[in-house]
């Protein structure tokens, strides 16, 4: 284990080799300057932390915990640093989102570009592989790079990618009722009550139900795409924040098309329905948006004392967003 990891979290007023590990790599990837002396963790890194936590759609909150020292070391991979298959644990980083860009370019679908490199992944690379007279064996090689970087299109940021083209027209193809779909919903703790009321909403729709009650968001994620869900809710409880925030997946100039408009649905029902205020629509990479494989949402709820109030009515809102997201439009 690395010796930051080690050390996690990190945080203003902390010290040492870890916090200048931090600060290299913050300096390393346009993060900076930073005026604090090296190791330690001042006013300076804090802002450089929390401008690299917002620019990678993280939670800001200025501490380097788990998720913001493994996203910091998955952005200094460069493509052609390492070689790069599936494998367990799978590979993360800035070198998989771009080998998944340059082949969802090609039109060698790899699912959502989220720079995991997983099944999805490891097929459109042996389908390139096959297309391009390469050995087929799913690794990403000096010779297979050479290839890929020779035929990959100009301009991959404006290119119109596959993965995103089949996501549409995936959820155009999808019945418009609730009818048959399994929706799967997540919480981490304290939201058992609002989850088994929706639950019952969706029921009467229909729709099928699997709830989970787990603190991490990583498993509720893992567990979610075991279950082959249409759509994944996850709901956080905020006790003293008031307001709604809807997220959806957005990293690596891609985004989950599903996702955004199901995130927007919810925006239009639900702060109305609790009367609380509207704290927007924000595009995000934390794990249970990044790893769930079906169109996802996090709903941050608050505060603890309307939530538990408006139980019903929040129940309702959140139903009715659902029923409105499966009818479309899809655009």
């Amino acid at each position: 284990m690395d010796h930051s990891a080690s050390r996690l979290p990190l945080k203003a007023g902390d010290s040492g080799e870890a916090v200048a590990d931090i600060q290299d790599r913050l300096l390393g990837l346009g993060f900076g300057p930073i005026s604090d002396p090296t190791g330690e963790f001042g006013v300076a890194t804090r802002a450089a932390l929390e401008a690299f936590q917002r620019h990678r759609g993280l939670r800001v909150d200025g501490v380097c915990g788990v998720q913001t020292w493994q996203t910091l070391v998955e952005a200094g991979h460069r493509l052609g640093d390492r070689f790069l298959y599936r494998r367990t644990p799978m590979f993360r980083g800035d070198d998989v989102a771009e080998l998944q860009q340059r082949l969802c370019a090609l039109g060698f679908d790899t699912g959502r570009v989220d720079g995991i490199f997983g099944d999805a992944t490891a097929a459109a690379l042996r389908e390139f592989q096959e297309n391009s007279a390469l050995p087929v064996d799913g690794i990403l090689g000096t010779e297979t790079l050479r290839e890929l970087r020779r035929v990959t299109v100009r301009g991959i940021a404006g290119s119109q990618l596959v993965s995103t083209v089949r996501a549409r027209e995936l959820l155009r193809q999808s019945p418009p009722t609730l009818s048959g779909r399994h929706v799967v919903i997540g919480e981490p703790g304290g939201l058992a009550a609002q989850v088994t009321a929706l639950r019952r909403r969706l029921v009467a729709h229909g729709a099928s139900v699997t709830t989970l009650h787990h603190p991490d968001s990583s498993e509720q994620a893992r567990e979610a795409n075991a279950l082959g869900g249409d759509a994944f809710i996850g709901l956080r409880l905020e006790p003293d924040r008031p307001g709604v925030l809807a997220a959806f997946y957005s990293g690596y100039r891609d985004e989950s098309v599903g996702g955004r408009l199901l995130a927007e649905a919810i925006r239009r029902a639900v702060p109305s329905a609790l009367g609380v205020p509207d704290l927007g629509v924000h595009g995000m990479s934390i794990p249970v948006l990044r790893e769930t494989r079906m169109p996802a949402v996090a709903v941050e709820i608050g505060p603890a004392t309307i939530v538990v109030e408006q139980g019903p009515a929040l129940a309702r809102a959140l139903a009715s967003a659902l029923a409105t997201w499966v009818s479309g439009p899809w655009e």
